[in-house]
């Protein structure tokens, strides 16, 4: 990267911090095009993070989440808070960006300028989120949001990379999903520091209610328990007493070390994905292993060698190749 490169970023930069929304946009989309000018631009706005508060959204498509993040910005806006909503959308198999459905939903909040929302598409990433959602967040806690709600896909029980990002993880649920206790297992109980029954105007709820509250008391006796909210978000109804649960869960984090360890943890888990990124762009960005990659595909779908072994003599290829001086493509 050149020095003028280097100089574009850093003003960049500064004036994400100085609040500058259409740099703020501009920061945002650089962070999801090109990973060494993330590098570059998280470099400088990081130490003025941590700051936000950060809530994820998750549960079943069709539940109501950007309605109700919609109803839940609207709330905290009342009481003068600056909000960053990140709407993650499924990949448009056209274009390759967001299908920009929750953006659409959410369109009367773009003409208030106290609040941010950005649709990310998530590329094949297959946790809820996109891959960069964690850089989008810190942008917006540099940049000044003091709350900022990060939407998942909806795409079932796998969307579990919120709670790496989140401080406090809303899961949303709705009556007539059919069996309300195979919608709520394989770590979405877990998962869940305050729950929805969102369309609670709908025929269900209340044994999608009674459902709920008794797989909560399986919890280990000490342990928190999560509350349960009812809301109609198309009509308001229950967001301000939502809002005021994960306030509460806001206060309980603060009380101890448990915000810093969910930090803390979520750095870990962060910090390890960006070395398979690394790894990952640095071995198929390598010119001559790249070269490698499409044969030992097509010999592994034709059963002549197995995963492992394909893994193996790419690695083994690429290091022989960085021996003897090639470089990655990647800039590795």
């Amino acid at each position: 990267m050149t020095g003028a490169a280097v100089q574009a970023w850093a003003d960049l930069a500064a004036d994400v911090l100085n609040g500058n929304r259409r740099a703020l946009a501009r920061a945002i989309t650089a962070v999801e095009n090109d990973a060494v000018v993330a590098a570059e631009i998280l470099g400088r706005l990081y130490p003025r993070s941590g700051n936000a508060r950060v809530i994820g959204i998750t549960g079943p498509p069709g539940a109501g989440k950007s309605t109700l993040v919609d109803g839940l910005a609207k709330a905290c806006r009342a009481r003068g808070q600056s909000v960053g909503i990140i709407a993650v959308d499924p990949t448009s198999p056209f274009s390759g960006g967001a299908i920009l459905g929750d953006r659409i939903r959410m369109a009367d909040l773009s003409l208030d300028a106290g609040v941010f929302v950005r649709s990310m598409a998530t590329r094949g990433s297959l946790g809820g989120l996109s891959r960069r959602t964690s850089d989008v967040v810190k942008i917006m806690d540099a940049a000044g949001m003091a709350m900022i709600f990060v939407e998942t896909v909806g795409v079932g029980q796998s969307e579990m990379d919120v709670v790496q990002t989140a401080d406090t993880t809303v899961v949303v649920l709705m009556p007539g999903m059919g069996d309300g206790v195979q919608a709520m297992k394989a770590g979405i109980l877990e998962a869940g520091d305050v729950f929805a029954v969102n369309k609670a105007d709908h025929a269900g709820t209340d044994l999608l209610l009674a459902d709920l509250d008794a797989m909560l008391a399986l919890a280990p006796p000490g342990a928190r328990r999560a509350p349960i909210c009812s809301t109609v978000a198309a009509e308001g109804r229950g967001v301000v007493e939502l809002l005021s649960a994960i306030d509460a869960h806001g206060d309980w984090l603060r009380q101890g070390d448990e915000l810093a360890r969910r930090r803390a943890k979520g750095a870990r888990y962060e910090v390890f994905a960006l070395i398979e990124d690394r790894i990952r762009r640095d071995v198929l960005g390598d010119r001559h292993a790249a070269g490698w990659f499409d044969g030992l595909i097509a010999a592994v779908a034709r059963r002549d060698i197995d995963p492992y072994a394909a893994v193996a003599e790419l690695l083994a290829e690429h290091d022989a190749g960085r021996k003897r001086g090639w470089r990655s493509v990647a800039g590795g």
